[in-house]
């Protein structure tokens, strides 16, 4: 049974974590990257779970394995790579949150542009109850999106956030009454942005992502600019 779904409704694609829970077993590491790579010409992606968004990672069937391996990086790696490759999508990517959003789960989504969420939803990086430390990117990502220091109260007490306090720390940027308004919402938010030039989204999400100083940055954004506007003054 596949981990993922991948969907179409026009120019959006919607990901839909089909684990039960949402949980990301080892098959869920290589089936995200190949589900990315069958976007096409999708302009937005749309990244969503079932009965809640994710419980996270799938302990009990991953950790034995990586300690049977003897072999951890070469088991965390394609883990980290495959929530990099969301991140490194030219596409917006909107990840809309239902229940539970735990662990990797929301390294998953801190790896997204876009984040709301219902009423329902709750948060929490609870690796270090494990004895572990996040090692998927939230650790890196989080700092930017909620600050650093809100970052490290999620992560050294394990505790889990609600959704109107996610909304309040800029973790997500709405809070929908019920999963349903979620989806709907969502799938509207989606819509618009499939509408908008894909050139002027990718540039947008590449000068955020570099986030380099002042005058590169000034520098970088006219420079993209002056190429899209010559590219569209050519005669066709």
């Amino acid at each position: 049974m596949s981990t993922v779904e991948l969907s179409r409704s026009g120019q959006a694609a919607t990901l839909t974590l089909t684990a039960k829970k949402g949980s990301m077993p080892p098959a869920f590491w290589t089936e995200l990257p190949q589900a990315l790579a069958e976007l096409g010409s999708a302009r937005v992606l749309v990244i969503r779970g079932q009965d809640i968004f994710s419980a996270g990672l799938d302990v009990q069937a991953t950790l034995p394995a990586i300690q049977q391996s003897g072999d951890f990086w070469g088991a965390v790696q394609p883990m980290q790579d495959a929530l990099n490759a969301v991140a490194a999508l030219d596409i917006p990517v909107i990840a809309a949150v239902h229940g539970h959003c735990i662990g990797a789960g929301l390294e998953l989504i801190a790896a997204c542009d876009l984040r709301l969420c219902s009423a329902d939803a709750q948060f929490s990086l609870p690796e270090v109850r494990l004895g572990l430390v996040a090692d998927l990117g939230g650790l890196q990502r989080l700092p930017d999106i909620i600050g650093r220091g809100r970052t490290a109260h999620l992560a050294l007490t394990g505790a889990p956030i609600d959704a109107r306090t996610a909304e309040r720390w800029g973790l997500v940027t709405g809070v929908l009454e019920t999963p349903a308004t979620l989806f709907a919402s969502v799938e509207a938010l989606a819509g618009q942005l499939a509408e908008l030039e894909p050139h002027a989204l990718k540039g947008t999400k590449q000068v955020l992502r570099d986030a380099l100083q002042l005058e590169e940055g000034l520098r970088q954004a006219g420079e993209w600019n002056a190429a899209a506007l010559a590219a569209q003054a050519r005669p066709r």
